[in-house]
């Protein structure tokens, strides 16, 4: 679909019409978190806004009310474009003093979902006014548990079939580093794959006086957190990156018992599928060579969190970089470093061609440039307006896959 440069416009004044509306939303939204596969009062209000258009949301995951997707049918044939917002919170205590501060202790909108969520219900708006003129189909993705982890929210989704007929997708992502407004792309890997590892030492434990008569644990876990780096300088091009970090180490209880076990654990990520496929294998040798060396059993788990990294669509990437400057102007638009941080925007692009990219939302004046987990995060409402016109926008450009044009 080609709407031009006054269409574009269009789109940019609509989306600055519902700012004071979107800011309300998103703060009575940052009110009221909901963890992980728990947002079930969002995903209400989420289908309340989408039925007040004209659609028809469906909630649920596998046999939870939670998450929402809903379908925009275009004036015209076409293919589906997929905009997708992730909905949970963290488990997080507030520590901002503001009007809006989270009511729940233990809960916090600490990432930017509640923006994401106000951003792609203003793109439904906007797309549902001009839906005649759409050659093609919306599908609104509102996603629970992203956070998770183990259990992703868009593992479920795809399984539930949200893909089913879905050409394309966007994803967009509120990022408190980056300057207000200013909107960050980039073509291939954009964000790590993230694997979940824990390895146990049995030894056996003994007085700290007779330390021949034990067999030592503690010693097996500190060799493998040294031996552990090999993988990265040794076993891996170095051209490529992996990250190999231990999170947690656990052994004994008192100060002259050499313990019987010492229990670790962390995790791997890597923008490249092939290392991180080969990574377990080499993982389970080292932890197990490690633990022969040193006359210790070695328990090994290694588990995909998830286990493939973000990886935009050239193509796509392109549609979305043009797009893009129409709306916020080639001076507001920088390409993105790669990021060791995960997201499971991955599982969709694992299926189908996907573009994720980043708005900044982070000021100064606003305080709105803590990072992002932190007690004190917050964003600048300031550029929701931005982020509705970004994806309204592309979702345009996705129906048509072609530049815009004068």
């Amino acid at each position: 679909m080609d709407i031009g440069t006054s269409g574009i416009e269009k789109i940019k004044d609509r989306a600055l019409s519902l700012a004071e509306e979107m800011t309300r939303l998103r703060r009575g939204i940052h009110e009221n978190p909901e963890l992980s596969w728990q947002e079930f009062a969002t995903s209400r209000l989420i289908a309340s806004k989408l039925e007040e258009l004209g659609l028809e949301p469906r909630i649920g995951v596998g046999d939870l009310p939670v998450g929402v997707t809903a379908d925009l049918e275009g004036g015209a044939p076409g293919p589906c474009a997929a905009l997708r917002a992730d909905i949970d919170a963290l488990a997080i205590t507030e520590e901002n003093n503001v009007p809006y501060k989270s009511c729940k202790s233990g809960a916090m909108h600490a990432c930017g979902h509640d923006g994401h969520i106000v951003i792609l219900l203003a793109a439904a708006k906007i797309l549902s006014e001009m839906k005649e003129s759409l050659p093609g189909r919306v599908r609104f993705i509102f996603q629970p548990a992203e956070e998770h982890g183990h259990r992703s929210g868009a593992r479920g989704m795809i399984n539930d079939g949200v893909l089913e007929g879905v050409s394309s997708i966007a994803g967009l992502h509120l990022w408190s580093d980056i300057p207000a407004g200013k909107v960050q792309w980039k073509a291939g890997p954009l964000m790590a794959s993230s694997d979940a590892w824990k390895v146990v030492f049995k030894g056996k434990g003994g007085h700290g006086a007779m330390p021949h008569l034990a067999v030592d644990a503690t010693l097996a876990a500190a060799a493998f957190i040294f031996a552990l780096q090999t993988l990265v300088s040794r076993e891996t091009d170095p051209l490529e990156t992996i990250v190999a970090s231990v999170g947690k180490l656990e052994a004994g209880q008192v100060i002259n018992i050499i313990p019987e076990s010492a229990e670790m654990s962390g995790n791997v990520r890597t923008f490249n599928r092939t290392i991180r496929d080969s990574v377990e294998e080499r993982f389970r040798r080292l932890a197990e060579g490690v633990g022969a060396t040193y006359r210790c059993g070695a328990q090994v788990r290694y588990d995909g969190v998830y286990p493939y990294p973000v990886v935009n669509d050239g193509a796509l990437t392109n549609l979305f970089r043009s797009t893009a400057a129409r709306v916020v102007g080639e001076e507001n638009l920088r390409e993105a470093a790669p990021r060791m941080t995960s997201e499971d925007f991955s599982f969709y692009q694992a299926k189908i061609p996907g573009c994720f990219f980043f708005l900044g939302s982070g000021s100064e004046e606003k305080k709105s440039t803590v990072p992002h987990h932190s007690p004190h995060f917050d964003i600048d409402d300031d550029v929701l307006p931005t982020g509705a016109a970004l994806m309204a926008s592309f979702a345009c450009a996705m129906l048509g896959r072609q530049r815009f044009s004068e």
